[in-house]
């Protein structure tokens, strides 16, 4: 058997095989997965073009005077608002009050969550113990114990951190205990059939099968922690991006308003992003399915 090809200038120059009755059968060629193949429109500017078209439209209603000034501020007045708020520190001084609570926040919430799932988890007891109590505190409504929580813990921002750590608990601990009762009970019997310890199969199977649950878990607490911190910095709060709305809102300046809210997408859209970034990093291991 030979292979032949075919002469450089002719239109299509085609790989065969020779077979040995002297016969010229087309070689296969490798056939490209329509997922791998390249797009003519980069990804990032068909992700973006969404938002762009949607602030040129808020531009133009703006203009024409459909949307007036005291509706709703312009995009360029915004942007020079957001100037203004930046030359003169108080948007910074205010983003980085309002990390500090959401990261306080999420860590107390995120141990407390995650704990309560890997005791309810992993034994029984601890599931007949934690989950029914757990499933009755989260149908109540975190917003409504703000209150209750001025009153156990003042004013200050004890309030604060514990309304965001509320929030945050619950979706971990969902998430978390379903992965670790998701875990398929084969690699279970497979570990054990090859000598591991109770602790070995936590550590190398429970745990490696329950970490994508955890980190959408992680996600969903994030934009829950935000969500939480609205609630709390517009109650007897004297720093944070809440209080710089709350201010605007007695002034009547929608376009401080406007920044603020901007601010906390954007927070939040960079939030997800990091926790995406890790996602991708710890679950290299699992095949996903990327959109065709």
């Amino acid at each position: 058997m030979s292979i032949s090809h075919a002469p450089p200038g002719s239109p299509k120059a085609d790989i065969s095989v020779i077979s040995k009755d002297g016969q010229a059968v087309p070689a296969l060629e490798p056939i490209v997965p329509t997922s791998t193949r390249r797009t003519r429109v980069p990804r990032w500017l068909r992700r973006t073009s969404g938002p762009v078209l949607l602030l040129l439209l808020w531009q133009l209603l703006s203009s024409t005077g459909v949307l007036t000034s005291d509706v709703l501020a312009s995009p360029g007045r915004i942007a020079q608002v957001a100037r203004d708020l930046v030359a003169d520190g108080s948007l910074p001084n205010a983003m980085g009050v309002s990390l500090q609570r959401v990261a306080v926040g999420l860590l107390f919430g995120a141990v407390i969550g995650t704990g309560l799932a890997l005791v309810s988890g992993l034994f029984r007891a601890g599931e007949d113990l934690v989950d029914a109590s757990v499933q009755m505190l989260r149908t109540v409504p975190f917003v409504g114990l703000i209150p209750l929580f001025i009153i156990w813990f003042g004013i200050g921002e004890a309030p604060k951190i514990a309304i965001i750590t509320l929030g945050v608990s619950f979706p971990l601990y969902l998430n978390v205990y379903a992965g670790i009762r998701g875990v398929d009970s084969q690699l279970i019997e497979a570990g054990e059939s090859l000598g591991l310890s109770r602790w070995g199969l936590v550590r190398h199977v429970v745990l490696p099968g329950a970490l994508p649950g955890a980190m959408t878990g992680l996600r969903y607490s994030l934009g829950i922690a935000w969500l939480a911190l609205v609630f709390a910095e517009q109650i007897n709060a004297d720093a944070g991006i809440g209080f710089l709305m709350v201010q605007a809102r007695d002034f009547l300046r929608t376009d401080v308003i406007v920044v603020c809210l901007i601010v906390y997408a954007f927070l939040g859209l960079l939030a997800d992003f990091v926790v995406r970034s890790l996602e991708r990093l710890l679950l290299q291991w699992r095949p996903t399915f990327t959109g065709r």
